[in-house]
């Protein structure tokens, strides 16, 4: 085993799958040691004849724990077939070689990366989930086949008139499915493959015999999330969803199994406790149905069904609770189906496909998996590192992530389009893996995505408001993703951040961005080039004004925030909506392949974001300082840095974030010292002194300007800096500014200004056409005139080569014509 630092060249290609034993990429030593053992993985004494590792739940052994018969890894060891595990009192591995280990009696190293975490392998199925001992699992294993709709889908048309809602109660009906609630207070403390202990219990009333019509319901698989159903009518039902695991609230989220269907009868569903205000179901969003009858007999996946859809409010409960009601007809007699808010996407998906990535001997080449870390449950987050084998010093890198929030499977099923594009044979496909290396990291949350969560983690907290927190025990994926950019800062630029989330209250997709307020004209414009680009490359999807690129103060803890802090000039969250698309003549839902099409897209405008030459970034900036000056009703060329982000847009209210709830309760002890600390060193003399001297200085200031007649600026704060301006240089020198970062786009995209360099690397050389890392490309990846191919031009001749129509120039209505000039994009939007 390495020691730690930095990894070796080539990204472990060797080896089964890409995964080689003799690579470590990061530093996991002592990240090992913390948290194998706090999930209980090794124990035992320090000397003498030591016990095998044991899975936390399970008996203690003397002797090494059982596998099956097919060779595949126990779900609690850590070592694979042949090998032995490690000993908890020889945790650090040697820093010169790796010691065989000769019994089980004697063992002396950690293993291989990929044994330590259970990676995916083609020789052995991957590892079952892991689940929090409270829930209960059923045994059968549930699969859905991908399926695309011959036609599109269009929206629902909401009801004409009112429909005044009947209140519906568990006393009028009958209960026929009710789950055991987690105890309100409790915490996560442990976990195990399988869940809770013990036989299952029976949540579902028995059937009375072959003439009882009543649904049986099911939600104990994976993402299913169903807490109680009640019977109010003969065909009509009130169910209730179970809330985020050790919360009382986010209920948005749901996907359950029902059993006993009748064709004929119209059935009414009602879900009674979601909790936004405003949902896409409101503007003609529909359920997605599946039929197993319909999938093995006719090919017939997920479907948009429903009629009389409404989104309403409850009763006069607080806080306030939101009902969806929905009817429908299912397909046949006695079929088992499933319902569900968007295409569901589980922790097993994304296992499987990384089974098949490393069985696949083309694509292990230049993909490698590694693990991130462990979820707070103890499942793997995974890490894909992809690039050609070779030049991997002078490249530059892109970051991104999705799943964060476990209820928005729609990002993963957008991630599942970028791999299978960039992992292809695709020219673009090979031009991107010799310019970048691409770190991956497609499922942040396991934890909440097994067990059907909407937003949070086990933490019982949203993670996506917790990349500028310290606590690495409670938030493990996102602090070890944010740990992982840093490293890659330090070593190469990274000249993309992007974070997939779903959207429930807006149709299509769109981006936030970071606009810090204070920047010079050039940095505040390039936050909105790229958007810009994706909108003309995916025009019946992408909506670049539904972009967002204010910086509000409850959104600081999110990716896109934090990594834009750190150094990522381009940092963004796109935003998939759970609808569809309202652009040019489309109105219909997205489909698994218009989701999977925007990884496509994303590539696509990669290239052209990066192209060496400047003609397509500085047509697209203009573009944009046109289209804001004429949202502000200013003069062309009017600069931007006396324009404050909340004059340029209202806010990101459209999000779906919702303002962090502090950090988990467990940890309330901890983090108030932290934050009295804070309050004194606030409250300080020297601190004291300076805050009354702003004070003076600024309430002179307004005197004279109020004599005057002059407005302040709307963007200053007294004793501190505004949200969303470029900030402070840390202390420690740990973290660039993000304004600094920014200038190295410029740069990048072969911008005309002299002297300008990364403050992440500044001694790298820009892209060219001639980088000796993209003429001595020998895995493969080289494709004849790929040098030609870096300066693409949209449209004209370079479409036919790039296997695509001609697309026509810009000429939407209200858009400034800027016909003496070539179009920055081929690609029209309506």
């Amino acid at each position: 085993m390495r020691p730690s630092g930095r990894p070796a060249a080539g990204l472990g290609e060797g080896g089964p799958g890409g995964f080689s034993g003799a690579l470590v990429p990061e530093p996991y030593d002592s990240f090992m040691r913390s948290h194998l053992r706090f999930y209980g993985y090794f124990r035992g004494q320090k000397t003498g004849r030591q016990k095998s590792p044991v899975s936390p739940g399970g008996p203690s052994q003397q002797h090494p724990p059982e596998a099956p018969s097919t060779g595949s890894t126990h779900p609690g060891c850590l070592h694979g077939p042949g090998q032995e595990a490690s000993s908890p009192g020889v945790l650090e591995p040697s820093p010169h070689r790796c010691t065989p280990v000769p019994s089980a009696w004697h063992r002396g190293s950690l293993g291989e990366p990929r044994d330590l975490f259970a990676l995916p392998s083609a020789r052995r199925p991957p590892p079952p989930p892991r689940w929090p001992v409270e829930c209960e699992v059923i045994k059968e294993t549930i699969e859905h086949i991908e399926w695309v709709p011959p036609e599109p889908e269009p929206f629902c048309q909401p009801p004409s008139h009112e429909w005044p809602p009947a209140p519906l109660s568990e006393e009028q009906g009958t209960v026929v499915y009710h789950l055991s609630p987690v105890p309100p207070g409790s915490r996560f403390t442990r976990a195990r493959v399988g869940g809770a202990l013990g036989p299952l219990s029976s949540p579902a009333v028995p059937l009375e015999g072959p003439q009882d019509t009543t649904l049986l319901f099911e939600s104990r698989f994976e993402s299913g999330n169903l807490q109680k159903a009640v019977k109010v009518g003969p065909y009509e039902y009130v169910l209730t969803l179970r809330p985020d695991l050790y919360t009382a609230k986010h209920t948005q989220w749901f996907y359950f199994r029902v059993q006993n269907t009748r064709r004929d009868p119209l059935y009414r569903f009602t879900i009674a406790n979601l909790a936004k205000p405003k949902s896409l179901y409101g503007e003609g969003m529909r359920p997605l149905l599946y039929s197993q009858r319909d999938a093995q007999s006719r090919g017939i996946g997920w479907r948009r069904v429903g009629t009389d859809i409404r989104y309403y409010r409850g009763g006069g409960e607080e806080p306030a609770a939101f009902r969806l009601s929905w009817t429908v007809r299912f397909p046949h007699d006695g079929d088992t189906c499933f319902f569900a808010h968007s295409y569901p996407y589980t922790y097993s998906d994304l296992q499987r496909y990384l089974q098949a990535l490393a069985g696949d001997p083309v694509c292990s080449q230049y993909c490698a998996v590694r693990a991130l870390c462990r979820s707070l449950a103890g499942n793997t987050i995974y890490l894909l590192t992809i690039t050609s084998p070779t030049g991997t010093a002078a490249k530059r890198a892109v970051v991104l992530s999705a799943r964060a929030h476990p209820g928005e499977s729609g990002s993963s099923w957008a991630m599942r389009g970028f791999l299978d594009f960039l992992l292809s044979t695709h020219p673009d496909a090979r031009l991107l893996r010799r310019l970048f290396v691409f770190k991956v990291v497609p499922m942040l949350n396991p934890d909440g995505v097994v067990v059907g969560n909407s937003r949070c983690s086990l933490a019982g907290r949203d993670p996506n408001r917790a990349y500028g927190t310290a606590l690495q025990g409670s938030f493990p994926g996102v602090w070890h993703l944010r740990a992982m950019v840093e490293r890659v800062l330090a070593e190469r630029e990274v000249v993309l951040y992007c974070d997939f989330h779903g959207h429930s209250r807006k149709n299509n997709v769109f981006m936030y961005g970071c606009d810090g307020g204070r920047a010079s004209t050039g940095l505040r414009l390039h936050q909105r080039v790229f958007p810009l680009m994706l909108s003309k490359n995916a025009p019946d999807k992408f909506s670049f004004p539904s972009c967002k690129f204010k910086v509000q103060k409850s959104k600081a803890g999110t990716g896109r925030v934090v990594m834009w802090r750190i150094g990522v000039s381009n940092s963004y969250t796109m935003e998939v909506a759970f609808g569809g698309s309202t652009l040019g003549r489309r109105n219909s839902h997205f489909t698994v392949e218009d989701l999977k099409s925007l990884g496509y897209h994303l590539c696509d405008t990669l290239l052209d974001f990066c192209d060496p030459h400047p003609a397509k970034f500085q047509q697209c900036l203009s573009e944009v300082d046109t289209l804001l000056q004429q949202r502000l009703g200013r003069e062309p060329g009017s600069g931007w840095s006396d324009v404050s982000p909340s004059e340029l847009e209202s806010s990101t209210s459209g999000s779906d974030s919702s303002v962090s709830d502090g950090p988990p309760a467990h940890l309330h002890g901890l983090a108030q010292p932290l934050e009295q600390q804070r309050r004194k060193r606030r409250r300080s003399r020297r601190a004291m002194n300076a805050l009354c001297q702003t004070n003076t200085i600024y309430q002179s200031r307004a005197n004279i300007l109020a004599r005057l007649g002059t407005p302040r600026a709307p963007s200053t704060r007294r004793g501190g800096s505004v949200v969303g301006e470029k900030p402070r240089a840390s202390s420690s020198g740990t973290f660039p500014s993000a304004a600094g970062a920014g200038d190295s786009c410029r740069a990048a995209m072969g911008g005309s200004q002299k002297g300008v360099t990364s403050a992440v690397s500044h001694h790298r050389m820009p892209l060219s056409t001639r980088h000796p890392s993209v003429t001595s490309d020998s895995s493969g990846d080289a494709a004849p005139g790929a040098e030609t191919r870096l300066s693409r031009q949209w449209g004209g001749q370079a479409a036919s080569a790039r296997g695509r129509r001609v697309r026509p120039p810009l000429t939407a209505p209200g858009r400034a014509s800027l016909s003496a000039t070539p179009r920055c994009c081929a690609c029209a939007r309506d």
